[in-house]
Protein backbone atom coordinates (compact mmCIF):
# COMPACT_ATOMS: atom_id res chain seq x y z
CA UNK A 1 0.00 0.00 0.00
CA UNK A 2 1.38 3.63 -0.74
CA UNK A 3 1.46 6.38 1.29
CA UNK A 4 0.59 8.96 -1.47
CA UNK A 5 -2.26 10.78 -0.65
CA UNK A 6 -4.10 13.15 -3.16
CA UNK A 7 -3.30 16.74 -1.73
CA UNK A 8 -6.39 18.52 -0.49
CA UNK A 9 -7.76 21.64 -1.27
CA UNK A 10 -6.22 24.85 0.24
CA UNK A 11 -7.86 26.05 3.10
CA UNK A 12 -8.88 29.81 3.81
CA UNK A 13 -5.56 31.31 5.29
CA UNK A 14 -8.67 33.47 7.94
CA UNK A 15 -8.45 33.11 11.68
CA UNK A 16 -9.99 35.51 14.34
CA UNK A 17 -7.63 36.92 17.28
CA UNK A 18 -8.71 34.24 19.80
CA UNK A 19 -8.51 31.24 17.20
CA UNK A 20 -4.78 32.71 16.19
CA UNK A 21 -3.77 33.03 20.04
CA UNK A 22 -4.85 29.11 20.55
CA UNK A 23 -3.13 28.18 17.90
CA UNK A 24 0.47 29.75 19.09
CA UNK A 25 -0.50 28.46 22.91
CA UNK A 26 -0.81 24.73 21.17
CA UNK A 27 1.92 25.09 19.49
CA UNK A 28 3.92 26.95 22.71
CA UNK A 29 3.04 23.90 24.83
CA UNK A 30 3.81 21.18 22.10
CA UNK A 31 7.04 22.65 21.73
CA UNK A 32 8.48 23.47 25.37
CA UNK A 33 6.46 20.36 27.33
CA UNK A 34 5.03 17.64 25.27
CA UNK A 35 8.12 17.04 22.85
CA UNK A 36 10.63 17.01 26.00
CA UNK A 37 8.50 14.91 27.97
CA UNK A 38 8.03 12.21 24.91
CA UNK A 39 12.03 12.50 24.05
CA UNK A 40 12.94 11.82 27.76
CA UNK A 41 10.44 8.83 27.68
CA UNK A 42 12.23 7.70 24.18
CA UNK A 43 15.25 7.54 25.63
CA UNK A 44 14.22 6.23 28.94
CA UNK A 45 12.58 3.27 26.69
CA UNK A 46 15.92 3.27 24.00
CA UNK A 47 18.06 2.55 27.55
CA UNK A 48 16.01 -0.75 28.32
CA UNK A 49 17.47 -2.77 25.15
CA UNK A 50 16.59 -4.58 22.52
CA UNK A 51 14.50 -2.02 20.46
CA UNK A 52 12.47 -4.18 17.95
CA UNK A 53 10.40 -6.26 20.71
CA UNK A 54 10.07 -2.69 22.74
CA UNK A 55 6.47 -1.79 22.79
CA UNK A 56 7.52 1.38 24.79
CA UNK A 57 9.86 2.56 22.49
CA UNK A 58 7.56 2.25 19.27
CA UNK A 59 4.52 4.27 21.02
CA UNK A 60 7.12 7.10 22.26
CA UNK A 61 8.39 6.94 18.26
CA UNK A 62 5.00 6.85 16.96
CA UNK A 63 3.93 9.69 19.61
CA UNK A 64 6.97 12.05 18.91
CA UNK A 65 6.54 11.49 15.11
CA UNK A 66 3.06 13.11 15.72
CA UNK A 67 4.13 16.03 18.08
CA UNK A 68 6.72 16.82 15.14
CA UNK A 69 4.36 16.77 12.09
CA UNK A 70 2.10 18.80 14.35
CA UNK A 71 4.59 21.39 15.00
CA UNK A 72 5.65 21.66 11.08
CA UNK A 73 1.98 22.00 10.13
CA UNK A 74 1.24 25.03 12.62
CA UNK A 75 4.49 26.15 12.37
CA UNK A 76 3.85 26.75 8.42
CA UNK A 77 0.16 27.76 8.98
CA UNK A 78 0.89 30.13 11.60
CA UNK A 79 2.90 32.39 8.68
CA UNK A 80 0.06 32.12 6.15
CA UNK A 81 -3.15 32.81 8.33
CA UNK A 82 -4.33 36.31 8.38
CA UNK A 83 -6.39 38.08 11.21
CA UNK A 84 -10.04 39.24 10.26
CA UNK A 85 -10.99 41.89 12.72
CA UNK A 86 -14.00 44.33 12.65
CA UNK A 87 -17.27 44.52 11.18
CA UNK A 88 -17.41 44.69 7.11
CA UNK A 89 -18.83 47.45 5.33
CA UNK A 90 -21.99 45.78 5.10
CA UNK A 91 -22.96 44.35 8.47
CA UNK A 92 -26.44 43.41 7.42
CA UNK A 93 -24.82 40.77 5.20
CA UNK A 94 -23.15 37.41 6.26
CA UNK A 95 -19.43 37.60 6.05
CA UNK A 96 -16.36 35.77 8.27
CA UNK A 97 -16.92 36.42 11.84
CA UNK A 98 -21.10 36.64 11.60
CA UNK A 99 -22.88 34.70 13.97
CA UNK A 100 -25.85 34.24 12.22
CA UNK A 101 -28.95 32.36 13.49
CA UNK A 102 -31.12 29.96 10.99
CA UNK A 103 -34.68 28.67 11.51
CA UNK A 104 -34.99 24.91 9.69
CA UNK A 105 -37.72 25.21 7.55
CA UNK A 106 -38.63 21.97 8.41
CA UNK A 107 -38.63 21.47 11.68
CA UNK A 108 -39.07 25.44 12.74
CA UNK A 109 -35.89 24.80 15.07
CA UNK A 110 -33.70 27.51 15.62
CA UNK A 111 -29.67 27.06 15.49
CA UNK A 112 -27.21 29.36 15.92
CA UNK A 113 -23.38 29.42 13.93
CA UNK A 114 -20.94 31.71 13.94
CA UNK A 115 -18.35 31.58 10.59
CA UNK A 116 -14.83 31.03 11.66
CA UNK A 117 -11.85 29.80 9.61
CA UNK A 118 -11.02 26.24 9.22
CA UNK A 119 -8.52 25.72 11.87
CA UNK A 120 -10.83 27.11 14.96
CA UNK A 121 -14.11 25.24 14.11
CA UNK A 122 -15.68 23.67 16.74
CA UNK A 123 -19.01 22.40 15.83
CA UNK A 124 -20.19 21.33 19.46
CA UNK A 125 -19.99 25.63 20.16
CA UNK A 126 -21.28 26.69 16.62
CA UNK A 127 -18.65 27.23 15.21
CA UNK A 128 -18.54 26.44 11.21
CA UNK A 129 -15.51 26.90 9.19
CA UNK A 130 -16.33 29.08 6.04
CA UNK A 131 -15.38 26.29 3.70
CA UNK A 132 -18.32 24.54 5.12
CA UNK A 133 -20.77 23.36 2.91
CA UNK A 134 -23.25 25.23 5.15
CA UNK A 135 -20.73 28.95 5.22
CA UNK A 136 -20.39 29.17 1.51
CA UNK A 137 -24.33 28.88 0.92
CA UNK A 138 -24.74 31.88 3.61
CA UNK A 139 -21.88 33.69 2.56
CA UNK A 140 -23.74 37.14 1.14
CA UNK A 141 -27.30 35.71 1.97
CA UNK A 142 -29.23 38.87 4.57
CA UNK A 143 -32.06 38.23 6.93
CA UNK A 144 -35.44 36.66 6.05
CA UNK A 145 -33.31 35.15 2.94
CA UNK A 146 -33.75 31.56 2.16
CA UNK A 147 -30.95 29.24 2.17
CA UNK A 148 -30.96 25.80 0.18
CA UNK A 149 -28.32 23.68 0.98
CA UNK A 150 -26.77 19.78 0.55
CA UNK A 151 -25.45 18.57 3.75
CA UNK A 152 -23.94 15.43 4.51
CA UNK A 153 -27.10 13.86 6.50
CA UNK A 154 -29.09 15.26 2.93
CA UNK A 155 -30.74 18.88 1.85
CA UNK A 156 -31.78 21.18 4.26
CA UNK A 157 -33.98 24.38 3.55
CA UNK A 158 -33.07 27.02 6.05
CA UNK A 159 -34.30 30.74 6.81
CA UNK A 160 -31.63 33.35 8.05
CA UNK A 161 -33.31 35.01 11.38
CA UNK A 162 -30.22 37.20 12.71
CA UNK A 163 -26.78 38.50 11.88
CA UNK A 164 -24.31 39.48 14.45
CA UNK A 165 -20.56 40.19 14.34
CA UNK A 166 -19.36 39.98 17.79
CA UNK A 167 -15.71 40.28 17.02
CA UNK A 168 -16.52 44.48 16.07
CA UNK A 169 -16.42 44.51 20.38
Amino acid sequence: MSRWRPATAAATALITRAGLARLRAELDELWRVRRPEVVSALAAAAAEGDRSENAEYSYRKKQLAEIDRRIRYLSKRLDTLRIAEGVPVDPGAIFFGACVELEDCNSGERCVYRIVGPDETDASSGDISIDSPLARALLKRRVDDEVHVALPNGPAHFVVVAIRYPLAA
